[in-house]
């Protein structure tokens, strides 16, 4: 659906070539939610305007359900993005105009019929749940809702592609879930490709198939979310596999527990329904091994529900032995700390 070939950006500063993107290569496939993670400054919000060619690249290739993008001239470009909606950190509604006015603008842009445009924005109000604010202007709205006004105009034309620029990270926690809960939803309803930017691993956790880590302008890291979630490679994922993680306090924990003699600590995944069964309790009895729970978190990542204990193992290094390699043949992910 999306494939991004050799991608290149550079800006001109005071002469100089300053790199934002060095050879960026992603495939996203059509139906998928993909998420790209990054820090501030690593090139995120460039890479999502090359996209749609907001910013156009220096070199590469931008190919959207089989056409290349950079190799487009100025009107079939234009009829190009009417496929791929946009919404914006905050907001970029047109303050004068209602709600109504808001989602109808690309619309009249396109110059649609009245009745069409009329139909069509009755359908996208009750889609996104503002059917009672048609009238209202964007400053009677709060955030949450001037986003879900961004995402009905975004969705208008009816794109093949939604691009989310930072969409939650002007919102609360509370309406970021509800957001993220409306675009999982719209992916569901319409079948629409998403890529959605963020700094927020808890945003590629609940809704994203598949992830990429962006890092100095170079992608550092990519592939299922359960797989670089839970088996972070590189420093810059692991830092943000950290934000949910409450990897601090574990330090802390683990750092008394080896103080305090010759014990082994491992971390134990579950995935999917190995979650909600009891195999690490059964294994313990059938080792005779006594252990105790220095951490532990059951939760989902987007369908896939998953769990992390961090054990203390007391028995002997032979008995312990014995019990992580049986937790492994019983399919759960054991990594001794």
């Amino acid at each position: 659906m999306i494939q991004l070939r050799e991608l290149h950006k550079s800006y001109l500063v005071q002469g100089n070539n300053i790199p934002a993107l060095m050879g960026i290569n992603l495939s996203i496939k059509k139906g998928e939610i993909y998420g790209i993670i990054g820090h501030s400054g690593a090139g995120k919000s460039t890479l999502i305007r090359c996209m749609n060619l907001l910013e156009r690249p220096t070199t590469g290739e931008v190919m959207i359900d089989g056409v290349d993008l950079t190799k487009l001239d100025d009107r079939k470009l234009q009829e190009q993005r009417r496929h791929i909606g946009m919404i914006f950190q905050h907001f970029n509604l047109l303050s004068s105009a209602t709600v109504g006015e808001n989602i109808a603008f690309p619309l009249k842009l396109a110059k649609r019929p009245k009745a069409e445009i009329k139909k069509k924005v009755d359908e996208l109000l009750k889609l996104v749940g503002l059917e009672d604010h048609r009238d209202k202007y964007p400053a009677q709205l709060s955030g949450g809702q001037k986003q879900r006004v961004g995402i009905a105009r975004a969705l208008a034309n009816d794109p093949k592609v939604l691009l989310c620029d930072e969409a939650t990270s002007a919102l609360d926690p509370q309406t970021t879930n509800s957001i993220l809960a409306l675009l999982l939803d719209i992916n569901r309803k319409l079948g629409l490709t998403i890529v959605l930017i963020t700094h927020e691993m808890q945003v590629i956790r609940q809704i994203c198939d598949r992830v990429g880590v962006i890092d100095g302008g170079l992608i550092v890291e990519a592939g299922d979310v359960v797989e670089v979630f839970l088996k972070p490679k590189h420093p810059t994922t692991q830092e943000f596999v950290e934000q949910v993680a409450d990897s601090h306090e574990l330090r802390e924990a683990v750092a008394y527990e080896k103080a305090s003699g010759n014990r082994t600590i491992a971390r134990v995944t579950f995935l999917g329904e190995q979650t909600y069964k009891p195999i690490l309790f059964q294994t313990m009895q059938e080792t005779g091994t006594v252990f105790s729970i220095l951490q532990g978190t059951i939760s989902r990542m987007k369908d896939t529900p998953y769990g992390q204990l961090v054990v203390e193992l007391e028995g002997s290094a032979e008995q312990n032995s014995q019990t992580i390699e049986k937790l492994r043949q019983r399919g759960l992910e054991v990594e001794v700390i």
